[in-house]
């Protein structure tokens, strides 16, 4: 199970390079705010009919959530307008080492201090070596 939820992981990155590709030159097209509030318009509309069709209905509502907890509302837009603006300049693959190298290094604080009502992993050697790949990563591709 676990090899799978991997490979759906893979799979998502993936689509995270696409929606990278198609969002520079929508930007260019419409602006980087345009650009980003079509990419959530379609979003939430596809997810509105998943939710229509396959959701239970007994969902609670968002007034009775943690305020915290709907931040990613804020971060999502923020990062689709990163990626619209940094990725016509810098390239694809430059602009997911970058956000991977941001994802990993902040995952790790969470993870060890058990933020954001996570399990605490503790960080360990492993995992900062993991970290500095991705910068030598980072590093090798803004040099090529």
């Amino acid at each position: 199970m676990q090899i799978l939820l991997l490979l759906l992981t893979i799979l998502g990155g993936m689509g995270l390079s696409v929606e990278a590709g198609l969002l520079g030159p929508l930007g260019k097209e419409v602006g980087e705010l345009w650009a980003t509030f079509s990419i959530f318009g379609v979003g939430a509309a596809l997810t509105f009919l998943l939710m229509l069709f396959f959701s239970p209905r007994n969902s609670p509502s968002f007034f009775t959530l943690p305020s915290w907890q709907l931040l990613g509302g804020v971060l999502g837009p923020a990062y689709v307008i990163i990626l619209t603006i940094t990725t016509p300049i810098i390239g694809i693959a430059m602009t997911m080492i970058g956000i991977l190298a941001g994802q990993v290094s902040k995952s790790l604080i969470i993870d060890h201090y058990g933020l954001l009502g996570t399990p605490h992993r503790k960080v360990d050697r492993k995992r900062v070596v993991a970290l500095i790949f991705i910068v030598v990563a980072l590093i090798l591709v803004a040099k090529a």
